[in-house]
This record gives C-alpha cells, sequence and structure tokens, in this order.
C-alpha cells in the first residue's frame, strides 16, 4: 500500500512505500522512531510533528497515524477521535506509556487500530504499523493478554474516568502513586505547592474521591496493577 501524504515542506513517499504521519512530543524520541521506520524498504515517515494542532493544521493524508495520547494540547481517547474525524482514510497506531487495559480499551474504542507500548522492541512498532496499514488490527501481546483479562473484570466507575485527567493532572497522581509528597511533587515538576494541592483536587473530583488517603490509595493500587500484569506476561 502507498503512501499518499505529504507536508506542505514537500517530501513525498517514494511509490510503493506506507506513508506515515508520526506525532511525538519529544524530539530525539520522535527522531529515534523516524530513523527506525524509515530503515524499512516498504515504510516512509513523511511527516513528524510534536502536538495535535500541528497534525491537524498541516497538508497530510498519510495511510498510517502513529501518535502517543498524552500529547502536549490534548490527552485522552479524544486525541483519537480526532485525528480520526482528520484522517477518515488512515489506520491508527498508538504508542502508550504503560501497560493499563483501560487506556488500551479506550483507544480502540475511539477507533485506533494498533496499541504498541513504548518499551516494546523496534519490531513490535514495525509489524503493526504493516497490519494496520494492510486494513488489520494489531495489539501487543502483552497489551492483549491485559485487555482480556480487564474485559472479564468488574470495574470501579471512576476507571473510565482516567482520560478525563490533564496532561498535568496525570503526572501529579504517578508522582503521588510512587509516594512523593505534595512538596516533592510540585519540586519535581518545577510549580507552587499550591497548583499541586490545586491539581489534586481537580483529580479527585475527576475520579469520584472524597479524602487524600483514598487518591494515594488508588494511586498505589494503579501502580501495584500495572507492575502485577507486567510480571504476568
Amino acid at each position: 500500500m502507498s503512501g499518499r501524504l505529504t507536508r506542505t515542506s514537500g517530501s513525498r513517499p517514494d511509490l510503493g512505500r506506507t506513508g506515515i504521519l508520526l506525532i511525538e512530543e519529544y524530539a530525539v524520541v520522535r527522531r529515534g522512531i523516524r530513523l527506525l521506520l524509515d530503515a524499512e524498504p516498504d515504510l516512509e515517515v513523511c511527516g513528524g510533528v510534536s502536538t495535535l494542532a500541528e497534525a491537524l493544521d498541516g497538508t497530510w493524508d498519510p495511510t498510517v497515524v502513529v501518535h502517543g495520547l498524552l500529547l502536549p494540547d490534548l490527552t485522552g481517547p479524544e486525541v483519537v477521535a480526532r485525528l480520526c474525524q482528520r484522517f477518515p482514510s488512515a489506520s491508527l497506531v498508538v504508542l502508550s506509556r504503560v501497560d493499563n487495559p483501560t487506556y488500551v480499551h479506550l483507544a480502540m474504542t475511539a477507533g485506533a487500530r494498533g496499541d504498541v507500548l513504548k518499551t516494546s522492541a523496534p519490531g513490535v512498532l514495525i509489524d503493526a504499523v504493516r497490519r494496520v496499514a494492510a486494513g488489520g488490527e494489531y495489539v501487543e501481546p502483552s497489551l492483549g493478554a491485559a485487555l482480556a483479562r480487564w474485559d472479564g473484570m468488574p470495574r470501579r466507575h471512576h476507571e473510565d474516568a482516567l482520560f478525563a485527567l490533564t496532561r498535568r493532572e496525570q503526572e501529579v497522581l504517578e508522582l503521588l502513586a510512587l509516594g512523593h509528597t505534595n512538596a516533592e511533587v510540585a519540586s519535581s515538576l518545577g510549580v507552587a505547592l499550591r497548583t499541586v494541592e490545586s491539581h489534586r483536587t481537580h483529580v479527585m473530583q475527576k475520579l469520584g474521591l472524597k479524602t487524600r488517603a483514598e487518591l494515594v490509595r488508588y494511586a498505589a493500587e494503579r501502580q501495584r496493577s500495572e507492575r502485577t500484569n507486567h510480571r504476568r506476561e
């Protein structure tokens, strides 16, 4: 399947190569993924950007879009929905930061065709891109197994609200899960203590938690669950 894309700067994929739009916040990571995919004779990254806005505004027509769910200007399944709307003929492959089945479920339900962990071996992403470009789906085996278990388990109502959190709120939640105090979180993120306290309050409201103790316990349980799922795989 050939790439159909281009950007205003003008690079077009060679005939017979799958055109890929890459959305990755960090330039070094983006460069590495681009080198990986461009090394394949049938794949070509014809554009790489760091935000959803850049992707939506460019003159792109990709066969595959490879992207994260935690972008600087938007997070969660809404990223997938917006990309599906902008690129209705493209197949989306999500690069996940954590092996959380909730994230996989929400991304695939929103319209993604593939889901791969950022910690995966390079060949996994290449395989995923080829699968979705050919019209199929690809979920990394460890993610697929975790998702299958998750589908059969009862869930608390706030688990599907994780992506209602902003990027910074998710960062605060992750740091709390690691046992950091509010002051330590503020120092780590380079923000005021009052800002962290405000983020924490918003997280609790969105997740339906009533006390700080519930929040810390919930965050710790998430971390333990993710580590357990990882060891099982």
